[in-house]
């Protein structure tokens, strides 16, 4: 029984190792490498959103554009009102 229970604590202990908890416990306490990872991964997720949806944006704008040129009736005149209150506002 003794044996079972040294095997049974070498693995434990090598699922810790492989599991890096001490590393993590150190990230976790170090509050201030903590508060800098969130900053910069809460600054580059705004980045990626602003750019997602600018190039979103861009791609609607463009495709709007060509509706209006193609000038597809009733959604035609709207499209060219709403294009050019776009185009005012730049």
């Amino acid at each position: 029984m003794d044996e079972r229970l040294v095997e049974r604590l070498e693995k434990i202990a090598g699922s810790l190792e492989r599991m890096r908890l001490e590393e993590y416990m150190r990230y976790v306490c170090d509050r201030k490498r903590l508060i800098i990872d969130s900053l910069l991964q809460g600054i580059l997720r705004g980045f990626g959103i602003t750019l997602g949806v600018a190039m979103l944006g861009a791609l609607v704008a463009i495709i709007i554009r060509n509706i209006v040129v193609e000038n597809i009736p009733l959604i035609g005149g709207f499209l060219a009102e709403v294009v050019h209150a776009i185009q005012a506002k730049m």
